[in-house]
């Protein structure tokens, strides 16, 4: 199999991926703008051939190395980034070159959160209500329908960059005022808990494997209060949130690809559909998967795609938390402190890359342990203030 992985340094996390994909004997083709030098060893001795271009949204360079990797090499049989970043640029390439996958004409309803809305509601979920405000009549309007607070995000955007959270008619200006000039979708404010439903499809869309991620706050609020944040990987996924994520995977017919669902559960128990990703969760969680089911991943997702089907199903025996802390925010502890402290908690520790760390924050902690208070108390302690 011909395997092209664009941008496949980054995320720094994801590079296992084409080491997996060259020890099943596949043709692993890199495609980047990085130079070769820069990428770690591991990486390159897993590409069977690295392209470089100069300009990654240069479309014409990127058209050119696929006709030399399939004039070389014969025809593609997928292509991925992982990163939905790339997303549209693959969907084009895939339409050029006929590679099996996304195309352009899925990407309005991966994309847009105003479409994701009619596909929630035709796999019979509840949303939040909501609708693209062009002009400051049509947001007046929208708040005088639902009330404050009310949320403004881009419809097509990812990790809550450029969001408000408007209370009042002084905010509301202020965001008619300053907001970037590209299309915004307005929704009511539901007061609920963000969880997860992620995993990954085989080729005829069955879930292969699932896991679930709550977290310490919203992300939305992290970024834009510029505070720090913990998530953890349960052990049990709720059944009401499975039966939920696979009607989902159903109504955006995803195949042979990851997924990263976001649902608001509120108080009343209830579930609200919130917003499709057709990538792994961000972050180090890819990495918590492993962590957290004693499992690699990343030669999982490469038995799907070689023979169908994954070699070993997920058991979930620990709770695995993500803490994260800014460099801005004065702890109590020193990171020195913590690794002493919390030493046989951590299954894993690095800094982050500088494009997350407004989410995530500066500096990544994974932990892992059968039980969960446990774990929630060292995520607390580590991030508490000084």
């Amino acid at each position: 199999m011909n395997v092209v992985f664009l941008s496949p340094h980054f995320p720094p996390n994801f590079w296992p991926f084409c080491v997996r994909l060259r020890e099943a004997g596949h043709n692993v083709l890199g495609l980047a703008d990085a130079e070769y030098d820069a990428l770690r060893p591991e990486l390159k001795q897993a590409l069977t051939e690295y392209y470089r271009v100069s300009d990654m949204h240069n479309y014409d360079e990127l058209l050119r190395a696929l006709g030399y990797f399939t004039h070389r090499y014969g025809k593609i049989d997928r292509l991925d980034s992982m990163s939905e970043y790339w997303l549209e640029t693959e969907a084009r390439l895939r339409e050029d070159f006929n590679i099996f996958g996304l195309r352009p004409q899925d990407m309005d309803r991966v994309k847009r959160k105003s479409v994701m809305k009619r596909y929630f509601q035709q796999a019979g979920l509840r949303v939040a209500r909501g609708r693209i405000c062009r002009s400051a009549v049509e947001a007046q309007d929208f708040v005088e329908e639902v009330g404050y607070p009310v949320v403004a995000k881009p419809d097509i955007g990812v990790g809550a960059a450029k969001t408000y959270k408007i209370t009042n008619d002084a905010e509301l200006m202020d965001y008619i005022a300053t907001k970037p000039p590209v299309d915004y979708i307005m929704e009511e404010f539901i007061p609920g808990k963000i969880i997860t439903y992620d995993g990954l499809t085989d080729i005829q869309g069955n879930v292969v494997f699932d896991s679930s991620l709550e977290y310490s706050k919203g992300v939305m609020e992290v970024v834009n209060q510029d505070t720090d944040i913990y998530y953890y990987m349960v052990r049990e996924i709720p059944e009401d949130l499975r039966e939920a994520g696979r009607r989902v995977v159903q109504a955006f017919n995803v195949r042979e690809r990851f997924f990263h669902f976001e649902f608001f559960r509120l108080e009343d128990g209830g579930l609200v559909a919130l917003e499709v990703n057709m990538r792994p969760p961000g972050g180090l969680s890819i990495d918590m998967f492993n962590y957290a089911n004693d499992m690699d991943i990343f030669k999982e997702w490469v038995n799907v795609l070689t023979h169908g089907r994954v070699s070993q199903q997920a058991q979930h025996p620990y709770f695995c938390t993500y803490v994260g802390r800014k460099d801005h925010i004065h702890y109590k502890r020193s990171h020195e402190q913590v690794l002493a402290e919390f030493g046989p908690l951590i299954a894993h520790h690095e800094r982050i890359s500088g494009i997350f760390a407004g989410a995530i924050g500066n500096y990544g902690y994974i932990l892992r342990h059968p039980d969960l208070p446990t774990l929630l108390q060292a995520a607390q302690a580590i991030q508490e203030r000084a």
